[in-house]
């Protein structure tokens, strides 16, 4: 499943372009050392941070892209140098938990 579909099946808004990576699995985690860690080739990464450090995690962790649950604003800063990087963003109301249930759901 492209970015973009995933975008349009959860009902999130792409905020960035980027959406024709493949996403292979989901990854939830706010503590950056850990989903260097851990995140994988392909993920949608799930975190409620939004600062351009972000940014470098995703890449090295060559994640499918980001997600912010709940609402939560991406930091003008963040959402252009990610459109400069082509690393997608995406905005949900949903929650992590629903995120990642939605997601797990739609990839199996």
């Amino acid at each position: 499943m492209k970015v973009k579909e995933l975008a349009q099946s959860l009902g999130a808004q792409l905020l960035t372009s980027g959406g024709d990576a493949e996403v292979t699995g989901v990854y939830a985690c706010d503590l950056l050392s850990r989903v260097m860690s851990g995140c994988e080739e392909g993920n949608a990464w799930i975190t409620v941070q939004t600062h351009l450090n972000v940014l470098a995690v995703a890449e090295l962790d060559e994640a499918s892209c980001i997600i912010v649950p709940e609402g939560i604003t991406v930091e003008a800063g963040t959402a252009e140098k990610a459109e400069e990087q082509g690393i997608a963003i995406l905005s949900s109301e949903m929650t992590t938990y629903e995120l990642c249930w939605k997601i797990h759901q739609l990839l199996a």
